[in-house]
């Protein structure tokens, strides 16, 4: 092992998340894996094979970059989408190897469809409205105009599916905002009613959209952090657990975050530890260095707040947190040796440390840490 921390994913834990997403689907709902963010941090390459296995064969990306990285490790014949970011240049590159996109302007389609005539290949769409989120997508008064160049031009463009995104299904303050743009979505829903679009996928629910408001749910689903594990936030947690009479966060965390003792040293009474004054010795002390920092996607703002395993116990983090390497306090530990495995995320005895927990002290939400761990650790599958 080269590097200084590496990471696990369980396989079984991503087939538990996938059969209770399923479970909460209704019939014939297609469940789109999202994938963005090199699989919400915890790996494309090692996270799209397993999700395979465990029957999934539709996959949503931010970008053509992430589409191509996905296409490069697909074990069967499964679907990509690109649901942002497909520069002009890229667009060739798309339709040729088939993968649809959201087209959410004029001048997306437009050089959709000279691409599309220039290669004598239907391109694959997703036509994305704009309801409210105020982001990206067609405006309602263009609807009109649209489904006029759409079915002028059905040579060239294979329409798949219609769509748009809430924003903030996560939280009961959109509730107001987010029925808004329910019921402006099926308005215009109904304006496609026509023969040329008859097989269209509608979809707009994520992750917290299909739990808590199942009607979004219609023909696909585009789930991103239910199948890592983890509900959108705590109150979509709440939520489920209130309407299903249960006391138990029925997930199972995928990732797991590992490293090991690097050195393990006395601190005398008075000393101050690492960078700063920042950490006093009150008493003699005994440390343990771990080789893991911000530059590896442990926050600064975790310095004397963090929390590590080591052998079976929770040990603080004292001192400022470098950006290479960390010190832990592990005074009341028996024995602690160079080589002794530490746990970032994960179990060990009778402790976890979740990814919620970081949060708690690092005010970062559960995607912002996943996605910021660094690409280059190793990912590792295990069962």
């Amino acid at each position: 092992m080269l590097h200084t921390s590496y990471i696990e994913i369980s396989k079984s834990a991503l087939k538990h998340n996938i059969k209770f997403i399923k479970e909460h689907l209704h019939d014939n709902v297609l469940l789109s894996s999202v994938v963005k963010g090199n699989a919400y941090g915890h790996g494309i390459e090692q996270f799209i094979p397993i999700a395979e296995d465990c029957g999934v064969n539709h996959f949503s990306v931010f970008s053509a970059d992430e589409a191509q990285r996905v296409k490069q490790v697909l074990q069967t014949n499964s679907d990509i989408m690109i649901m942002g970011m497909l520069d002009t240049d890229q667009l060739e590159w798309a339709i040729s190897n088939e993968i649809s996109f959201f087209v959410f302007n004029f001048e997306r389609i437009e050089n959709t469809l000279k691409t599309a005539k220039r290669l004598n290949k239907k391109a694959r769409i997703h036509i994305e409205i704009e309801t409210g989120m105020n982001r990206t997508g067609f405006l309602k008064k263009n609807i009109n105009k649209l489904l006029s160049y759409i079915t002028q031009n059905l040579d060239y463009l294979n329409i798949e599916g219609f769509c748009t995104h809430f924003a903030g299904a996560e939280s009961i303050s959109n509730f107001y905002r987010v029925q808004k743009q329910i019921k402006l979505f099926k308005n215009i829903k109904k304006e496609m009613n026509l023969p040329e679009f008859s097989d269209l996928k509608f979809h707009a629910a994520c992750s917290a959209a299909a739990i808590r408001y199942p009607k979004t749910q219609m023909d696909m689903v585009r789930i991103g952090i239910l199948q890592y594990g983890f509900f959108p936030t705590k109150e979509v947690l709440i939520d489920f657990l209130s309407k299903s009479k249960s006391k138990n966060n029925p997930l199972k965390r995928i990732i797991s975050w590992k490293s090991e003792v690097m050195d393990v040293k006395k601190i005398k009474m008075g000393e101050f530890i690492g960078y700063g004054a920042s950490y006093f010795a009150n008493n003699n002390m005994k440390i343990a260095i771990v080789p893991v920092g911000y530059g590896h996607g442990f926050s600064r703002s975790l310095s004397n707040r963090g929390r590590v395993i080591i052998n079976g116990h929770l040990v603080n983090v004292v001192g400022i947190v470098n950006m290479n390497m960390m010190s832990v306090d592990v005074t009341d530990l028996n024995e602690v040796k160079v080589g002794d495995q530490v746990v970032i995320i994960g179990k060990q005895g009778n402790f976890e440390i979740s990814v919620g927990s970081f949060s708690d002290y690092s005010e970062q939400v559960n995607y912002e840490l996943l996605t910021r761990l660094p690409g280059n650790l190793p990912r590792i599958v295990v069962e």
